[in-house]
């Protein structure tokens, strides 16, 4: 009885990896729309750099009706991702369509776009997180004009680096917790509105050094890139399976040495 309990255990281990991988399956066909959308995005944005407009718009229009077909089909969305997304989405379609614009302003729009999606596709570290060296650097840049009392210069970084958040604004409502994201945004809006008040402070303002400190904060967020969950079900179905198999065998063969050494004796009786 005890064998055929043993048996069977082994036999549901190594069943245990076919429904695992099964499951992994299912969940990589739910992610495929998702990966298109992902790729999608990255087209229009290579498009608008190549000023291939009328290219990018057909391809953000398909998007727009893919990314509906998802959300009603899947529901993956959350409402703040359907809303952001599709808020940069627009703003994409405008900034293509809008000759007024420069091609560096229509990247950045189209940019800005390309990296919200990334945030709701991509479980991994996201790409706006790729933005922390223009960012971090037009801040510094910017603080050592106000030192140096360089108002051109430290308007043209203001600006700048204005510029570039706008890029990761909607990134960062996606990933940022709510808190965090909040002070960070109420202290850019501070010195984007009183950017002349700092400068005439000579620097001296605390929400710049806090404004610095938050932004380091929010870039040096650890994502982890957590193995396969399906993984380490394997990894313990096949641990567990060799360790009931010696277990196995050792008490077979305990067993065996019992029932010899009992023969043994009963044949020395005898005698």
């Amino acid at each position: 009885m005890k064998a055929k309990l043993v048996v069977l255990t082994l036999l549901l281990c190594l069943l245990a990896p076919i429904s695992l991988t099964i499951s992994a399956n299912a969940d990589v066909e739910r992610n495929a729309p998702i990966d298109e959308l992902d790729t999608l995005s990255d087209e229009a944005l290579q498009l608008v750099k190549s000023e291939r407009y009328e290219d990018a718009k057909k391809i953000l229009d398909y998007f727009s009706n893919q990314f509906s077909t998802v959300s009603i089909k899947q529901k993956t969305f959350t409402m703040d991702e359907l809303r952001i997304v599709t808020g940069a989405h627009d703003e994409a379609v405008e900034a293509i369509s809008n000759a007024s614009l420069n091609s560096n302003e229509r990247v950045n729009t189209v940019t800005k776009f390309r990296l919200a999606v990334d945030a709701v596709s991509s479980g991994k570290q996201p790409l706006w997180t790729q933005m922390e060296e223009p960012v971090m650097t037009t801040y510094t840049e910017m603080k050592q004009a106000l030192t140096a009392g360089d108002k051109r210069v430290y308007e043209e970084k203001m600006d700048s680096f204005l510029s570039l958040y706008q890029i990761i604004y909607p990134s960062l409502k996606l990933d940022v917790g709510t808190e965090q994201f909040q002070k960070l945004n109420a202290l850019v809006e501070f010195i984007g509105t009183y950017r002349l008040q700092v400068f005439s402070n000579g620097g001296q303002q605390e929400e710049l050094t806090t404004l610095q400190s938050e932004l380091e904060d929010v870039f040096n967020q650890v994502y982890e890139d957590e193995a396969d969950p399906s993984l380490w079900w394997v990894i313990i179905s096949t641990g567990s399976i060799i360790i009931l198999t010696l277990s196995y065998v050792a008490v077979r063969k305990y067993m065996g040495e019992k029932r010899e050494q009992k023969r043994k004796r009963k044949s020395s009786h005898k005698l």
